[in-house]
């Protein structure tokens, strides 16, 4: 298992190898304004292979913001995270203290490595040991009770070989509990956030957050919104001023554009977007599918303002300029895809006015 956690000092170190104007502060961290994600792929061990030199080859590019979840790939992608990690350690090309490890939990998963049916994994794994009881897993097969949740950290720090996980996410929580009333879920997440609260101060996790698809983009009469005020005061009264909640992870890109253009949520009385609320409540926001999974780039292509980049590039930089954005999180896995997608850390972000300036061209 290897020991340690993203610190200051390190991820500077990190950071002055490359443009040092690629990299946010936040947290008192320098992290990379492009992350990789672990998403797509099949749970075999080719992928693994795959993945796990895309992870490496990332790392190796100046990015140092990792991103994955237990159910990814059945487990595989953080196992291959866990492998790349490694690797690189002990090869003396980075230290842990460099890199921003982050994992999601919460779905139930089986184990791509275990031959074996989903949920005959599921009842002898969950259900006869006694970690999952009936009822406790949604429709959505979502689970969010402390037994299952801290099964999933202790089989995430095996999976990723860590003592220490950087930053853990509460993964669809409201997507995945459809049935559950707001009252009821407000109550329920109080006790994730106590949970998490506690395996901080185990060193078990740093931080921990909300990665979510749908809540903070709805509107305010949608089932699915949740206010990210709310959700703060929540940690504040389980944490205090030094809680843990300091991230949350969402969809953002040219076609899922609520995030920036969506005043749904409400911060000290004024309407706000979740991007705005998110910078005014100190709340980090990492964003995923920035090319929607490849859609967007024949779209792309068609477009002038992306002429002078290839489409990949041109819209990271759009994301990754936009205000209050930390990273988005963009899933590789080929080393042409990783070579072609990291050509934007080789240029710096965009500044305000040449932001505006692209936002006003496209929308021309």
């Amino acid at each position: 298992m290897i020991s340690g956690f993203a610190t200051s000092e390190e991820t500077k170190k990190f950071s002055e190898k490359f443009l040092t104007e690629n990299y946010n502060s936040v947290q008192n961290l320098h992290l990379s304004n492009v992350g990789i994600g672990t998403y797509l792929g099949e749970p075999d061990s080719k992928t693994d292979e795959m993945v796990t030199e895309a992870v490496k080859k990332s790392i190796l590019s100046g990015v140092n913001v990792i991103d994955t979840a237990i159910n990814y790939r059945a487990q595989k992608s953080e196992r291959s995270i866990g492998k790349a990690l490694s690797e690189l350690i002990s090869e003396n090309l980075i230290k842990r203290e460099q890199v921003f490890i982050c994992t999601k939990n919460g779905y139930v998963t089986n184990d791509g490595d275990i031959q074996e049916d989903f949920m005959q994994y599921v009842m002898r794994e969950f259900g006869q040991s006694g970690i999952v009881k009936e009822g406790d897993i949604s429709s959505g097969y979502h689970c969010m009770t402390i037994p299952y949740l801290e099964d999933q950290i202790e089989r995430s720090l095996k999976n990723l070989g860590l003592e220490c996980i950087d930053l853990m996410y509460l993964h669809n929580a409201v997507e995945g509990h459809p049935e559950m009333s707001k009252s009821d879920f407000l109550e329920n997440l109080k006790k994730v956030f106590e949970f998490y609260e506690g395996k901080r101060k185990e060193g078990k996790i740093r931080f921990y957050g909300m990665a979510t698809w749908e809540c903070f983009r709805a509107t305010s009469d949608n089932a699915m919104f949740l206010s990210l005020e709310d959700v703060v005061k929540i940690a504040q009264d389980v944490g205090g001023n030094d809680h843990g909640f300091r991230f949350i992870q969402l969809p953002f890109n040219l076609h899922f554009d609520q995030a920036m253009m969506l005043k749904n949520q409400t911060v000290h009385d004024k309407q706000k977007s979740i991007l705005d609320s998110a910078l005014e409540l100190g709340i980090g926001v990492f964003t995923s599918v920035p090319l929607m999974q490849g859609k967007l780039l024949e779209w792309a292509k068609s477009k002038p303002i992306f002429a002078d980049a290839s489409p990949s590039v041109g819209l990271l930089q759009f994301i990754r300029s936009t205000p209050g954005v930390l990273s988005p999180l963009i899933g590789q896995k080929s080393s042409q895809h990783v070579d072609e997608n990291l050509e934007v850390m080789k240029t710096k972000s965009m500044s305000k006015s040449e932001y505006d300036e692209f936002v006003k061209k496209l929308v021309s």
